[in-house]
């Protein structure tokens, strides 16, 4: 026990040495001093700048000019002000205690703390995206708190001696690190390069589907420099993914021949024009919508009642689709309804024929409203009327709905009757007499 109080107590003397010496330093003194007074004067700076910035930088309300909106980007570095011009005092004032004093180690501490405080507002305020603000916080913080206590290149060597091997491939722990940054980074720049492209392509005149088919190119084009850059940066041979990509193709031979499929058939229907977005189409099963959007392995289509259908591109290909091409269209629908036995059936065209064409709906070219004798049924004379329309009845435009309403109220005023079923029940042998 004795032993182990007269370790402690060594050790308590030989740190009330250091601090002792540490406080007795005029140098130290002078470092924290320059220290406090680069933070103070870096928030008075900043203090009277900022505004001046903010007015200088706010485009106009309303403005989407290309320098408002570089202007807006600026400004949402403005909070990097402080600490990085606390930084950049703080680096001069270092200079100064080495040239005088020959040490700096305190400074230097407080300027590597104030680059800590730039990356960690960095990471939280500034980056927006889901996986940039995650990327921040899982890697560039740490990373920089590791350098603001001088543990950043212990750890750097640990993690390039720590090897993981993979098969016949072996990587460092720093390479995967640098790999998962780079990639993140060069997915987050695809995307953004491809939403940026899509805008630009869906704004020019072109066919809707070659518009797709450009679009579609660029994400892949994008996408796969991304992942070559990305793969170079890491230090990562393309010889190596050889057997990666050997075993994709029989992959693609055997399990993957319907995703494929599918897409090659997405690249035709694209080519051909056949369906595109804003199309109305009714497929074999009898399921109708617009399609409102195509992948590279399915279309999305929406039905008038707000359910969305996947259909497999092949589907396009292989089965019968009837496409009633966009809204500007020309379409034929017809109405049946029925008259009564008793009616003169030769004015029923007169009758019904003008009171459909008088919807504001149906075209006169490239037919006028036509009324045809269908047969004769049951319970009354079967007619059909056939008539245009500018679109589709797609459950929003209720065109035969309007169209039924017009023939009813049309063959009241001409006083005719519309027929129901009716029928003639005998009872052989009469009613049963009641017995007394």
């Amino acid at each position: 026990m004795e032993n182990i109080l007269e370790t402690a107590k060594g050790y308590a003397m030989t740190a009330f040495d250091v601090a002792f010496a540490w406080i007795i330093d005029p140098a130290n003194w002078v470092q924290f001093a320059l220290l406090v007074g680069s933070y103070l004067a870096a928030v008075l700076i900043t203090k009277k700048l900022n505004p001046k910035i903010v007015q200088l930088l706010t485009p106009a309300e309303g403005s989407e000019t290309i320098l408002a909106k570089v202007r807006r980007f600026v400004l949402l570095f403005l909070p990097l002000l402080l600490p990085l011009l606390a930084f950049g005092l703080t680096a001069i004032g270092e200079q100064v205690t080495r040239s005088i004093f020959g040490a700096g180690e305190v400074i230097a501490f407080g300027k590597r703390v104030f680059l800590f405080l730039a990356v960690r507002t960095f990471a939280r305020d500034m980056l927006t995206d889901p996986l940039l603000k995650m990327l921040g916080k899982m890697v560039l913080v740490p990373l920089a708190a590791f350098y603001a206590l001088g543990f950043l290149d212990p750890l750097l060597a640990w993690l390039e001696a720590t090897i993981v091997p993979l098969g016949n491939m072996s990587f460092s722990l720093l390479g995967l690190l640098r790999f998962f940054i780079v990639a993140s980074v060069m997915f987050w720049l695809g995307r953004w390069s491809n939403d940026q492209s899509a805008t630009i392509i869906h704004k020019q005149e072109m066919r809707p589907a070659t518009r797709q088919l450009a679009a579609k190119a660029a994400e892949i084009a994008i996408f796969g420099v991304a992942f070559l850059v990305a793969m170079n940066i890491a230090g990562i041979p393309l010889s190596s993914l050889a057997v990666l990509t050997g075993a994709l193709g029989v992959g693609i031979g055997f399990g993957l021949q319907k995703i494929a499929s599918n897409f090659v058939s997405g690249v035709i229907l694209l080519l051909e024009g056949q369906a595109t977005v804003g199309d109305y189409v009714e497929l074999d099963g009898g399921e109708t919508g617009t399609i409102v959007k195509m992948t590279a392995r399915a279309a999305i289509l929406e039905t008038y009642d707000g359910k969305w259908i996947v259909v497999p591109n092949e589907d396009f290909i292989v089965t019968r689709v009837v496409n009633y091409s966009d809204s500007g269209s020309a379409n034929r629908y017809d109405v049946s309804f029925s008259v009564s036995y008793d009616t003169d059936i030769n004015t029923i065209p007169d009758i019904v024929g003008p009171a459909v064409g008088a919807l504001d709906f149906v075209l006169s070219e490239p037919e006028e409203p036509d009324v045809e004798l269908d047969g004769f049924g049951d319970s009354g004379i079967d007619f059909v009327v056939e008539f245009w329309v500018e679109g589709i009845d797609d459950g929003k435009n209720k065109y035969r709905s309007h169209v039924r309403f017009a023939i009813w109220n049309a063959l009241k005023d001409a006083g005719i009757e519309i027929p129901f079923p009716q029928r003639v029940v005998e009872i052989k042998g009469g009613f049963p007499q009641p017995s007394e």
